[in-house]
């Protein structure tokens, strides 16, 4: 897409020009020579960060385990301390066929236990909560008979009979106790229980984790196969080592101690699968800079080029934004000119309706009030176009399709082409829909449309484009700002005499014209630059004096459904004596509101101070039918006038009169609860229909 940075290649250059000696090169050079070194302390910083990661996440996870395996331990061993105090208080039987039923219910109670026994003092079994044997005697570290009461014990990992589980006992000394002469209890618990949660939660699948005794047998694990406890020296390890293995193999190791069974948790990961990552880095950087090297030459000329390109895009982009805000700073004085013209406007077209409706029919005095009106009306046609340049117009807002609209001016203009001149249609956006006032999206391909063909006085290809167009981040335009989003794009190129830099500097100002003496208003082009504005698009404009001139407006897409239309409006009754509430600051209209509402059927109350009036309407609201307020006005404008009345909980219709409205002020008379906007100056037939419209 181009925009106006090209409209200004007769600026003189005075970006940076280095010179042809060696020094870029010398530069260069010492530039990639820096890039080597800091990309090998990064490669060294990122390998030291890899390892410590990786450190910290197996140390943790090893501590994590190691904590979860001693609570579960303790667990199992404060269950046989409850069953040994139920011992040496005869609460459990031990010499009948209770006994087993007894153990079986206790068993059920303690999470990770599966079977339980009771041995006595020769180490002979006295009863099973299962049909099973205990597990071999000799597997438990330290030794059985070894143990002082309430010590415990490990075996070592076994597999019952008729079972394919692993399971690792826990043996617990009981002293002897009235009835006992004492034994042990022990607890057969499922080897991979052991690990619990943690068994799934392997930092990556080649990482290993196991439970050794402190005697090097293993008791439960993940991935054990590939991990030999006779090479780990787990009682020396520190918690954290990288370690070799027999099979020449680095690994990471990260180990915690639990001292009160003799346990070490161990969680190890290959060296080589923690600095994968790292090592493809490594390659890339590499790579990278060999590449650097190779293309040294194309990378300095590629740097002076950019930096000329980038000098001359901020130069462009300065140029535009200068012009945007000379349009807005333009905009809002023509929007306050025409305001009070309005004022003015309203009075004559008021007055002058009311003195025609007097007027004899087809007497002088009534041919001449139709002059006066018809001069009005020119009048409040030049306002609006001005309102539509400063986006000040009170516009209606809906749902309509765009190229409907555009086809309509194509084909009004196809009968009016001036000889030489031919019609080019490339419309590809059908259904796309916009959002706002589809009379001014007519004007603005109108007007967009004659000054295309003005351009082109001996004939020529006047091409008419639509399609939909994605803007993935801001641009700034030729003459206006772009924000992302999806967009309408309208172009309209001629093959005219082009637009001179000079030109293109004042081209959507109001009254300006580059046609001289040929005639004009010089509101066109400024009406289409209010048009754009007041859709929230951007207008951009690509032209060489002599190389003709491409228009492109950016509408933003309404994905909203079109409304169904409506029937026709009936005809308006008149006011049947209802009380309505009016206030302007200016006494001149208020006796112009004065007159036409009285004769409209209604008994209007006037006030020229807004607090009067809400003091009026505050004491007494069931008096007043609705409300008609102007906007502006000292003290308190309309809306502040109306959101009073709502937060009174008065919900009295409240009609706002503007001359200069918008968009803002359509949003705020919305937030403040007012009914309707209408436009000055009034008309009549208008405010009549409105009245009718909200008051029952």
């Amino acid at each position: 897409m181009r925009t106006g940075a090209s409209l200004n290649r007769s600026t003189p250059d005075t970006t940076f020009r280095p010179r042809a000696s060696g020094l870029p090169w010398l530069f260069a050079l010492a530039l990639w020579l820096l890039l080597v070194a800091v990309t090998s302390l990064a490669l060294w910083q990122l390998h030291r960060s890899a390892l410590e990661s990786q450190g910290r996440e197996m140390a943790l996870l090893s501590l994590a385990l190691t904590d979860e395996l001693d609570r579960g331990l303790q667990g199992a061993e404060e269950g046989l301390q409850a069953l040994a105090l139920e011992l040496g208080r005869r609460r459990l039987p031990t010499v009948d066929s209770q006994t087993v039923q007894a153990l079986q219910t206790r068993a059920a109670l303690m999470p990770l236990v599966t079977t339980l026994w009771l041995l006595d003092k020769d180490q002979a079994p006295i009863a099973s909560s299962e049909a099973t044997a205990p597990p071999d005697l000799q597997t438990f570290l330290p030794r059985l008979d070894s143990l002082a009461e309430g010590a415990t014990a490990l075996s070592q990992p076994f597999v019952p009979a008729g079972g394919s589980q692993a399971q690792v006992a826990l043996a617990f000394r009981v002293g002897a106790v009235h009835g006992h002469p004492g034994g042990w209890i022990v607890a057969a618990m499922p080897a991979n229980q052991l690990l619990g949660a943690f068994g799934v939660a392997l930092p990556a699948a080649d990482a290993r984790m196991a439970i050794f005794r402190r005697d090097g047998a293993l008791l439960a694990g993940v991935n054990v196969g590939l991990l030999r406890a006779d090479e780990a020296g787990l009682a020396q390890r520190p918690r954290l080592a990288r370690q070799r293995f027999s099979d020449g193999s680095e690994h990471l190791v990260g180990s915690h101690r639990v001292p009160r069974y003799g346990l070490d948790v161990v969680v190890s990961r290959e060296l080589a699968a923690v600095l994968q990552g790292w090592r493809g880095a490594l390659q890339l950087a590499i790579a990278a800079l060999a590449f650097l090297l190779v293309t040294m030459a194309a990378a300095v000329h590629f740097v002076t080029r950019s930096e000329r390109q980038r000098l001359a895009a901020q130069q462009a982009l300065q140029v535009q934004l200068a012009r945007t805000s000379r349009l807005e700073a333009l905009g809002a004085l023509a929007g306050g000119v025409s305001h009070d013209f309005n004022n003015v406007l309203a009075g004559i077209v008021g007055y002058g309706e009311m003195a025609q409706d007097a007027a004899a029919p087809g007497s002088d005095q009534a041919r001449h009030l139709d002059k006066v009106l018809q001069a009005a009306q020119r009048g409040q046609l030049l306002i609006e176009r001005i309102l539509s340049f400063s986006r000040g117009g009170a516009r209606t807002s809906a749902v309509f399709e765009l190229e409907p609209v555009v086809e309509e001016v194509l084909t009004l203009l196809t009968a009016s082409l001036r000889p030489g001149v031919v019609l080019e249609r490339m419309l590809a956006a059908p259904g796309a829909r916009l959002r706002g006032d589809a009379t001014q999206v007519f004007e603005a391909v109108m007007n967009l449309c004659t000054n295309a063909m003005q351009a082109m006085p001996d004939g020529g290809m006047l091409s008419v484009q639509l399609e939909r167009r994605q803007v993935t981040t801001p641009q700034v335009l030729s003459h206006s700002p772009l924000p992302a989003g999806d967009y309408l794009a309208l172009g309209v190129t001629d093959q005219g005499v082009g637009i001179t830099p000079e030109v293109m500097e004042h081209l959507f100002e109001p009254f300006f014209s580059a046609r001289g003496t040929q005639g004009g208003t010089g509101l066109g082009l400024a009406v289409v630059f209010g048009v754009v504005a007041e859709f929230g698009g951007g207008i951009d404009v690509d032209s060489l004096p002599g190389q003709g001139a491409r228009f492109t407006l950016y509408l933003p897409e309404c994905t909203d459904a079109v409304p169904e239309s409506t029937a026709a409006s009936t005809p308006v009754p008149a006011g049947a004596g209802q009380r309505l509430l009016v206030v302007d600051d200016e006494p001149g209209l208020l006796a112009l509101a004065q007159e036409m509402l009285t004769g409209l059927g209604y008994e209007p109350v006037c006030f020229d101070d807004a607090g009067d009036a809400l003091q009026a309407v505050t004491e007494a609201p069931q008096r007043y039918a609705a409300v008609i307020t102007d906007e502006r006005m000292p003290g308190l404008s309309g809306t502040q006038f109306a959101s009073t009345l709502r937060a009174r909980s008065l919900q009295l219709p409240v009609v706002l009169v503007s001359g200069y409205g918008g968009a803002l002020l359509a949003r705020r008379a919305s937030d403040s609860g007012v009914t309707r906007v209408l436009m000055k100056p009034l008309r009549r037939d208008e405010l009549a229909r409105t009245l009718a419209e909200l008051i029952p």
